[in-house]
């Protein structure tokens, strides 16, 4: 049977499901990786997002496929650009270019929102055998808002790069967050950028790490939003039950401490893997479980971290899939909330998605399974006959 009449036939049934079920939103972005061979086509995904109302998603470059596929869609995209370009996007044409082929054309009907310049530079691998790159971050990031300018969309699309939480030397209590010595003048210019255009402060922000490398000090309950004592922080007073939160407040006060409140942060990514390596301490789908439903019902509470209890966080979830092709230890592979072929690698407590519950009263309850049963059987029937 050929593979797009099924897709069709089934997302069908997907809108016969939406016509009687409310479906809850995650109420989470996601990253959207494709280092692998066996992924499902951006189409696809498309539908499988919305099926899930998930409408902001981050991809690592500005593939042309997956920006068509979302079209009038509704989704909002951050688009990127790799570490390997930035030297490139210092030169004003190159940039101008590069937003005129790969962001100008699919505006407005994608919604893209934020561009990217680089992925976790400082300290990165590549920023230790070309220094130059961390000179050259911030030369890019105005180089490529200046672009935007020139063709009348810096009003629409902001320009930003991802960190790690390793530009933090320090990150206890959250009171005492601060940068490293060695970054920090690279980075206080990149905050007085996002201050002037008002763009957000990235954060890739993983407590699995601080779990795996240390889990007989680190409670597990505290990282998994599980409930746990906490901790308080003895400068501020400030109650701490998990420690994404905790991290999260550690680099505000690093900002703060280079003159910075203007500025907010957004989660680019976080995740927990369901498999590892023997030596990858807690990399398991029960936890990955765990700490994504918990992370969700706490976004989906709409409160900010203790220290800014009335902002709530953006917080983009690593990643859609599991990627067969990633390099690295075993747990890099299986950091996806679905297998490539659309099944959930564990409950993510909205099940309703794919099985929903119908709500209508009893009286009707009998009809409207009748129709939409009779529905479901013929859409079966074609499925197996073609």
């Amino acid at each position: 049977m050929d593979t797009s009449i099924k897709f069709r036939a089934l997302f069908f049934l997907l809108l016969i499901s939406g016509f009687v079920v409310e479906i809850q939103s995650l109420g989470v972005g996601i990253n959207y990786g494709q280092i692998a061979n066996n992924l499902p086509s951006p189409q696809r995904v498309a539908v499988l997002l919305q099926s899930l109302k998930i409408n902001k998603v981050k991809l690592y470059d500005a593939d042309p496929n997956v920006l068509r596929a979302f079209a009038n869609t509704n989704v909002e995209f951050i688009v990127g650009l790799g570490n390997e370009h930035i030297l490139d996007m210092t030169d004003p044409t190159k940039a101008e270019a590069w937003v005129k082929q790969y962001v100008q054309p699919f505006l407005p009907q994608t919604k893209i929102t934020c561009i990217t310049v680089g992925n976790e530079v400082f300290g990165s691998n590549l920023a230790n055998a070309q220094p130059e790159i961390m000179t050259n971050l911030l030369p890019a990031m105005k180089t490529v808002y200046n672009a935007l300018v020139s063709v009348g969309l810096s009003s629409q699309v902001n320009v930003t790069t991802a960190h790690s939480l390793t530009i933090l030397s320090n990150s206890y209590p959250p009171s005492s967050g601060v940068f490293r010595e060695d970054f920090a003048s690279y980075i206080k210019p990149i905050l007085d950028f996002h201050a002037q255009v008002k763009s957000p402060f990235l954060i890739n922000a993983y407590p699995f790490f601080a779990y795996k490398d240390n889990p007989k000090e680190v409670s597990l309950d505290y990282v998994l939003f599980k409930p746990n004592q906490g901790m308080v922080d003895p400068v501020t007073n400030l109650h701490y039950d998990n420690m994404l939160y905790a991290q999260i407040d550690a680099v505000y006060s690093a900002m703060k401490a280079m003159g910075h409140s203007d500025v907010d942060i957004k989660i680019s990514e976080t995740g927990w893997p369901s498999k590892g390596d023997e030596n990858e301490v807690g990399a398991n789908p029960q936890n990955a479980g765990e700490y994504h439903r918990n992370l969700i019902s706490r976004v989906q509470q709409d409160k900010g971290t203790p220290m800014k209890p009335t902002v709530p966080i953006d917080i983009f979830v690593f990643a859609l899939f599991n990627e067969n092709m990633k390099p690295g230890p075993a747990s890099e592979r299986n950091y996806g909330l679905f297998y490539p072929d659309g099944r959930p690698v564990y409950s993510l407590g909205v099940q309703q998605n794919y099985l929903p519950e119908l709500v209508y009263s009893s009286a009707s309850k009998v009809q409207v399974m009748s129709i939409l049963g009779f529905l479901i059987f013929i859409v079966m029937g074609f499925l197996i006959h073609v």
